[in-house]
């Protein structure tokens, strides 16, 4: 695709969510959701180019959440709260990435989802500073200065969340095509092909991993502002595990892919959930083992492929 075709394609999705959102008016708190895991998710993609796979990156979105939510009786305003967040989770990445950077593979993985859990058990045992598992409750919340009613602070914080879905979009399309981005697929080919023309494969891998946090702070901050209610449950480990679940869904091969999934994920579950409320799990786990199966490339590549067909024919 070239970028003309896919600058139409992402606003022709943008369009069609918003206009779902009008025309189902709960689908709006879903779909807003949707779009916060996929700007995580898209840092799990970064990731992937490198074969590393963080089974603990939500870790950095329950921190933005949390960060949203101690803050937000100090600075009522949204439009603050987020970059602060969202740095605030970069840096946090930053110094963990100095860390998990050495590791590759498995140690890599499970070295992200230690560090989640004790993010969570810190969250879930200080009770007289974070309530435990009854989680903070956000106070209502000023955009640009102005309070909002509820309905209009939903419309506002899907709008904010499909802007941060194209700038991050466009943004790691640019970064993958870029020599940062080819260095970061030389790391799951010939890491020591790299070192030999004298690029540093740690540094490359840390870039990608404080982009890919400071995403999924943004995802997290805008989780916190559409939920007003924040858990320890944020950073537990199956809600890494639904990251990894929606890339494997969505497909990695393209920006599309993270948001793809994250969308079809959200309205399985959401649908599963009320048609068989004792056994969506297993509605989701064989929506997933059809996906390994008959789809390797995901939601994204299988669509790929039938528009290819149909060119071909």
């Amino acid at each position: 695709m070239t970028r003309l075709q896919e600058l139409l394609l992402a606003l022709l999705a943008a369009a069609l969510i918003l206009f779902v959102a009008w025309s189902v008016p709960w689908l709006r708190f879903v779909l807003t959701i949707a779009l916060a895991k996929g700007l995580a998710v898209l840092g799990i993609l970064l990731l992937l180019r490198a074969g590393q796979v963080s089974f603990g990156h939500a870790l950095y979105l329950a921190f933005a959440a949390y960060a949203v939510a101690f803050l937000s009786t100090l600075v009522p305003e949204a439009l603050v709260l987020l970059p602060i967040a969202a740095i605030g989770a970069a840096l946090l990445g930053l110094v963990v990435g100095l860390f998990v950077s050495r590791y590759r593979e498995i140690f890599f993985g499970m070295l992200n989802l230690a560090l989640s859990m004790v993010f969570y058990s810190v969250l879930e045992k200080f009770y007289s500073l974070t309530h435990g598992t009854d989680g903070i409750r956000l106070p209502p919340l000023r955009f640009a200065g102005q309070s909002l009613t509820p309905e209009a602070q939903g419309w506002v914080v899907l709008v904010l969340a499909l802007v941060l879905s194209l700038g991050f979009g466009a943004l790691v399309r640019v970064y993958l095509a870029s020599p940062m981005g080819q260095a970061l697929s030389g790391i799951k080919t010939r890491e020591a092909r790299l070192e030999f023309m004298g690029v540093s494969a740690r540094r490359v891998l840390l870039s990608a991993y404080v982009l890919a946090a400071l995403m999924a702070g943004c995802g997290g901050a805008v989780i916190a502002m559409t939920s007003r209610h924040v858990t320890p449950a944020l950073a537990y480990w199956t809600a890494s595990g639904e990251l990894v679940f929606i890339a494997i869904l969505g497909g990695a091969g393209s920006v599309f892919g993270p948001f793809l999934g994250a969308v079809a994920y959200e309205l399985t579950r959401v649908y599963a959930a009320a048609l068989v409320a004792d056994a969506w799990q297993m509605i989701l786990g064989g929506v997933l083992l059809l996906v390994i199966l008959f789809a390797p490339g995901g939601l994204w590549g299988l669509g790929r492929a039938a528009l290819a067909k149909r060119r071909a024919a």
